[in-house]
């Protein structure tokens, strides 16, 4: 793949420059896009040189460790979407993401994929992070909504709205994918040099597990929400 020189991402500054201006004028908010880029930049350029030196260990407790951290961070970042910031919320959220999306994940790598060991850090770990963000997002957009519907109707209507809004984002992914844009991964592939047969079908592995992730992490979470009694 074509290297792309540091000073090049500076050519970047410009279309971020535009989102921050107008993010400053309409939402009065002067320092969020500034500081989520920075804060991008450095933790994209730092995991870079960490996941380097984690690739070339071979213990299974490497591997994990950095996934139980992927989920611990993940649960706190979509805990910012809460009015109530608790650990109750905090557990429910974590235990949601755990399951929706190391389900999926060891069901990719035991079974799709058949990689041998199945914690092998180059395949598990960039998987582990596709997965886990996007069932943080949706668990995130379903707390959300669900908080706010709450309050003036019945579980089973704000829980149809809080599944449905978190699920919206990505069904819409999986209807305009290879007729609207080609995803990150198959891009990718793509660029370096594999056949887009090849691409195209690891990149129906990874939405499947996007999609999957995501909407058993909602259920899971909109479950724990479910009032006693309640059928």
């Amino acid at each position: 793949m074509h290297d792309i020189p540091l000073t090049h991402l500076l050519y970047m500054v410009a279309p971020m420059g535009i989102v921050a201006y107008f993010y400053y004028k309409w939402v009065n908010d002067a320092k969020e896009v500034g500081y989520a880029t920075a804060r991008m930049v450095v933790q994209l350029l730092a995991i870079g040189y960490v996941l380097d030196a984690i690739f070339h260990s071979k213990s299974p407790f490497v591997a994990v460790a950095v996934v139980l951290f992927m989920i611990s961070v993940s649960s706190m970042i979509a805990l910012r979407n809460f009015k109530e910031k608790n650990f109750i919320n905090y557990r429910d959220v974590f235990i949601s993401i755990f399951v929706g999306g190391t389900a999926n994940l060891l069901l990719v790598l035991a079974f799709v994929i058949d990689i041998k060991p199945i914690y092998t850090p180059m395949v598990m770990i960039p998987l582990a992070g596709m997965i886990y963000a996007n069932a943080m997002n949706s668990v995130a957009q379903a707390a959300e909504r669900f908080e706010s519907e709450i309050e003036k109707m019945s579980y089973e209507k704000a829980r149809l709205f809080a599944f449905k809004a978190s699920m919206l984002p990505r069904v819409n992914v999986l209807l305009a994918v290879g007729l609207v844009s080609l995803p990150g991964l198959m891009t990718g592939q793509i660029l370096s040099g594999v056949s887009p047969l090849i691409a195209a079908r690891y990149q129906i592995v990874i939405m499947s597990m996007v999609i999957g992730s995501s909407g058993i992490s909602s259920v899971i979470f909109l479950l724990f929400k479910k009032p006693k009694g309640t059928i």
